[in-house]
């Protein structure tokens, strides 16, 4: 799907606030109720927004410790590997990379403890190599459209 400006400014809007009301939309990107609506349900159908998610603070949730976890897992353990990880709440994201590692996992845990218990239910799957987070100096942020040749 070919992307415009308005479509760029509606994406821009509901990454930053995807409770954001049809009319506030509208007025925002400068386009009509229906003409907004219309943009919004045909970037849904395309499967640009793929849904709408609350952004929340784990620390506040019980959960200090952030950290991310490389996994190098043989083929025949991956399936069995992946059933796992759905079973384990503190799993928030896994992707699956090339390189050296097979996925990278991103687990939140109450303290250094339960992260040592989490790393321990999955490390026979795999060799694993836990980063603990310190801080976010560039947090999760929107997509935004690309600008052009990157500077060195």
């Amino acid at each position: 799907m070919e992307l415009d400006a308005k479509a760029w400014k509606i994406l821009a809007a509901v990454q930053r606030d995807g409770r954001i009301s049809l009319k506030a939309l509208a007025a925002e990107v400068g386009l009509s109720l229906p003409a907004v609506s219309e943009r919004l349900k045909r970037l849904e159908e395309a499967h640009v927004v793929t849904g709408y998610r609350a952004a929340v603070d784990v620390a506040a949730l019980g959960y200090g410790v952030l950290a991310m976890i490389a996994m190098t897992t043989p083929q025949a353990d991956k399936a069995r590997l992946l059933a796992r990880l759905e079973m384990l709440p503190e799993v928030t994201e896994c992707l699956h990379v090339t390189g050296q590692d097979s996925y990278l996992l991103r687990v939140v845990a109450r303290d250094i403890a339960h992260l040592e218990q989490l790393v321990g239910s999955i490390n026979h799957y795999g060799e694993t190599r836990t980063s603990i987070v310190m801080s976010a100096p560039i947090p999760l942020r929107p997509v935004a459209p690309p600008k052009g040749p990157l500077a060195s």
